[in-house]
């Protein structure tokens, strides 16, 4: 039994698209940043920066140009799944426990790219980076 080129051909390809499509073809980027690093991604004009603290925490100091969103509020994550999930995010708490935990919440909403203070406002501050308050 002889197989003809044409065939082998148009199943190679049907394989290769049928494993494009699998893999979905997007790469999700969640990761852990150091204040630094954070910084220099924040300069970019189109990352957002998340504050999930609470609303007085938030209140007393934060990032510039920050936006809050209370991690502790009922509907968190439906609060989260309104914002764009192809836009480049920022988040911090206050010294990484909530962010952590709002990382999956990120993940399983599939957001293209999610990335978290390490240590939260408490590491920035530490850095000698600015806040508005304190």
């Amino acid at each position: 039994m002889s197989s003809k080129p044409g065939s082998v051909r148009i199943s190679l390809v049907s394989l290769i698209t049928l494993a494009l499509v699998a893999c979905g073809g997007t790469t999700q980027v969640i990761d852990r940043v150091d204040a630094a690093t954070a910084q220099t991604l924040i300069g970019r004009s189109a990352t957002v920066l998340l504050d999930i603290r609470t609303p007085e925490e938030f209140a007393e100091t934060r990032i510039a140009g920050s936006v809050n969103i209370d991690f502790y509020a009922p509907d968190f994550a439906d609060q989260i799944g309104e914002l764009d999930r192809n836009a480049a995010y920022v988040v911090y708490c206050r010294s990484g426990n909530r962010s952590a935990q709002a990382m999956d919440v990120f993940r399983q909403l599939d957001f293209a790219e999610v990335h978290e203070i390490d240590g939260g406002i408490v590491a920035w501050v530490g850095a000698g980076l600015p806040v508005i308050g304190g």
